[in-house]
């Protein structure tokens, strides 16, 4: 794999020419042509697309209009009640609600398929379409019914990525699709596109997940695609499958990048004619020169079966190497499981190493990436005939959707892996975010699914249970599962793949799955559940602000699951003050009593009381800054909390993430860098000052309290640097914060409060 240190030139779509002075004349040499970088990069698949939905007529400051959203069932409530405070009267665009993530109803007792029934009737009332829970999960719907060459979805979810069907796709949170459902736009400066360019085949055994974890290893660490579009093109490209390229693209949400397009081909073509949506194919190619920011060139011929080891996607090994090296690689996971887990827990992978090799407790094929029916179809090839075996070891494999799972059935694939002693389950998105298949305390678990960050298997470290994850390709599980756990490579094994064909089955969706027409009904009541709630009123920005420091993390990265656990959290994420009642509890479990005492002084100011007297201490902090800030006080103080975090933000899109904090007093975050876009922008929606301080020696510590002079003005006249106090001593001592561009509508937002004031007003 080689990543160009320069913006590459792709001639005729076969073709690299790095950017050097002598570039363009080779290009004229080659086309007869010349042609500018800058119009060379108008030729990508990815600017065609956004310029088709742009609507601002500056492709440089985009406003993008989406064909289609989607949700699932832990965001789409939390997004509909956004939408109807801010005046919602019908869904514009069509909307899909999927029941994918609380399907299995197991604790919370009816709050679960409360969110349902809720989600259905607001699929009547608005004029949506609700797909009920077991039939699919969100992103493999969106494959089969939604996805179209030269669309744009974006969804609530952040591995919303059917690029590899023509589809750009956007995974963002809940208030960015609240702004599409009240016909706004989504703002954004016109993204780096990124090229992969492949050559090669796949060698037998070797899957979308071994491919897509090689790239992840390469480019997560050193952010060469961060926020930027990634576009495969290439002859490679023709090699693979479409069921190959979806799970090589719905991966590519873990590089961090902003999102995805291929090139497409007949064997696109031929999955919509299976589909029964030939008229949503387009062929897709760049130009004949199409400049890209940067390239990845990969030969897939050298790809091997792949591991990516606890606590990231992007700490990756081949298997070949793991187990070559297996002691002093599980030594190297230990250490950074230091950092992970803070120390809250002793782990070991150690222990599963059994006479020279490593033994495995739990193989699962799931999800979004796994249970497609060409993973699940080459496990049961390599299965067939096996067994699992009798002890600690089990396997599980999700299809992603009813028709999967009814063509599974009817080609024997879901037979000949039973038959080995593995269980075939109903589509469902939980061995993804913890939620199902919890291992037990000290356990292993190798996925086919998305993330292995800490907690998505269901560990709880202020409880002392730990247990991890690691991904891997379905084929490579499969070959695992028939050696009864003992960690194998799919390559190691003599198969022969029966590549069975796919027949899609539309009557399961017709005769299950409520579809409006996009036709609304304003008679239609909501089904609410008594675990659905408002959003907590929430104050405009002050003119001056108090920030306490409630949270001081170091991790070199912090995921939106350390903010706010996944798992059994997912019941409450209708009820704002429920669910933040979680936050950052595996983290740093003192976070919401520190956040819950200062927001006292908030809430005091609200009700026309003097916040001194519920926060004492706050006494001696206004005295330092009426100091010299004499004018800071009654009407135009705000008091909550902050966090600092090195580079919070990787994984989930879901905005809980920011909003938890809010309900809790939280005004803003401190940061390093953002690690994806989309946190940094559920920040600002929900209110919050996204802040950042240079990397170095902080001049704060936890428990210290920040004074912000002027911050809204501040932000009214779009003051990139912020001068801010920390309080110590009695005194004040001044540091700089920056606070990033902002667009209009952003600046606004958070001089509001939060999206929904800001369209209430």
């Amino acid at each position: 794999m080689k990543l160009y240190n320069n913006g590459v030139y792709l001639i005729n779509g076969t073709e690299l020419l790095e950017d050097t002075k002598e570039a363009s004349v080779a290009i004229k040499a080659k086309t007869g042509k010349e042609i500018s970088k800058e119009e060379a990069a108008k030729h990508t698949i990815a600017y065609g697309i956004l310029k088709a939905h742009n609507t601002s007529h500056d492709m440089e400051k985009l406003k993008i209009k989406f064909d289609k959203l989607t949700s699932h069932d832990i965001t789409f409530v939390g997004i509909i009640q956004t939408a109807r405070a801010s005046g919602l009267e019908r869904f514009p665009v069509p909307y899909v609600l999927t029941n994918c993530h609380n399907s299995l109803c197991a604790v919370g007792g009816t709050i679960n398929e409360d969110d349902h029934m809720f989600g259905l009737s607001c699929a009547k009332k608005y004029g949506g379409v609700y797909v009920p829970p077991h039939q699919a999960v969100i992103h493999q719907y969106a494959r089969e019914m939604l996805a179209a060459g030269g669309a744009m979805i974006l969804g609530s979810d952040s591995h919303t990525r059917y690029g590899a069907l023509g589809t750009m796709a956007m995974g963002e949170g809940g208030p960015e699709l609240v702004k599409q459902l009240l016909n706004k736009t989504y703002d954004i400066n016109m993204p780096g596109v990124v090229g992969v360019y492949l050559t090669g085949e796949p060698q037998a055994g070797v899957g979308p997940q071994d491919v897509a974890l090689a790239i992840i290893g390469q480019v997560f660490g050193n952010g060469y695609v961060n926020n930027k579009v990634m576009e495969f093109v290439g002859p490679g490209v023709s090699s693979l499958s479409a069921d190959f390229r979806i799970g090589i693209d719905v991966m590519t949400t873990e590089t961090t990048c902003l999102s995805s397009i291929w090139r497409t081909d007949e064997a696109v073509k031929e999955f919509y004619e299976i589909h029964g949506r030939s008229q949503d194919y387009k062929e897709l190619n760049p130009g004949e020169v199409a400049y890209y920011d940067g390239m990845i060139e990969l030969d897939l011929s050298t790809i091997k079966p792949m591991i990516a080891m606890p606590f990231h996607p992007s700490n990756t090994y081949t298997i070949e190497e793991l187990n070559k090296n297996l002691m002093d690689i599980l030594d190297d996971c230990e250490k950074k499981a230091l950092v992970s887990l803070d120390g809250a827990v002793e782990f070991t992978l150690k222990d599963k190493v059994r006479n020279g090799r490593l033994y495995v407790d739990q193989g699962i094929i799931a999800g979004c990436a796994g249970g497609g029916f060409e993973n699940i179809c080459a496990a049961a090839d390599i299965l067939k005939g096996a067994s699992i075996g009798a002890n600690e070891f089990t396997l599980s494999v999700y299809p992603a959707s009813t028709p999967v799972y009814m063509e599974l059935v009817k080609n024997g694939s879901v037979a000949a892996l039973m038959e080995t002693g593995a269980i075939v389950k109903t589509a469902f998105c939980g061995p993804c975010f913890g939620a199902g298949d919890t291992p037990g305390n000290n356990g292993f678990s190798i996925r086919h699914s998305t993330r292995n960050f800490p907690n998505r298997e269901g560990s709880k470290l202020q409880s002392g249970q730990i247990a991890s994850v690691a991904l891997m390709d379905a084929r490579s599980i499969a070959a695992t599962a028939a050696n009864q756990g003992y960690l194998t490579a799919a390559t190691d094994m003599d198969v022969n793949y029966s590549n069975p064909k796919y027949f899609f089955d539309k009557k399961i969706y017709a005769n299950r799955v409520f579809d409006s027409k996009g036709q609304a009904d304003p008679n239609q009541e909501i089904t609410f559940g008594p675990n659905i709630k408002d959003w907590p009123a929430m104050s405009p920005l002050p003119e001056h602000m108090l920030l306490k420091v409630v949270s001081e993390i170091h991790d070199p990265v912090t995921t939106t699951d350390e903010l706010i656990p996944s798992g059994e959290t997912s019941s409450y994420r209708s009820n704002p003050l429920g669910l933040a009642e979680f936050t950052l509890s595996r983290k740093d479990p003192a976070y919401v009593g520190k956040a819950k005492e200062i927001q006292k002084a908030q809430k005091a100011i609200e009700a026309g009381t003097c916040p001194l007297l519920v926060v004492p201490e706050l006494k001696e902090v206004m005295e330092a800054v009426q100091t010299q800030f004499p004018q800071a006080g009654e009407g135009n103080l705000g008091i909550g909390s902050t966090i600092f975090a090195v580079k919070p933000g990787d994984g989930s899109a879901r905005e809980q993430a920011a909003s938890c904090q809010k309900v809790l007093g939280g005004w803003a975050n401190i940061a390093n860098e953002y690690a994806t876009k989309r946190y940094r922008s559920n920040l600002i929606n929900w209110g919050m000052l996204p802040l950042l301080i240079q990397k170095g020696e902080l001049p704060f510590a936890n428990g210290d309290y920040l004074f912000l002079p002027e911050i809204k003005k501040a932000v009214q006249e779009k003051r990139s640097e912020i001068t801010a106090y920390v309080v110590k001593d009695k005194g004040l001592k001044a540091f700089s914060l920056q606070m990033g561009e902002l667009t209009e509508d952003e600046r606004t937002i958070i001089l509001k409060g939060c999206l929904i004031n800001y369209y209430r007003d």
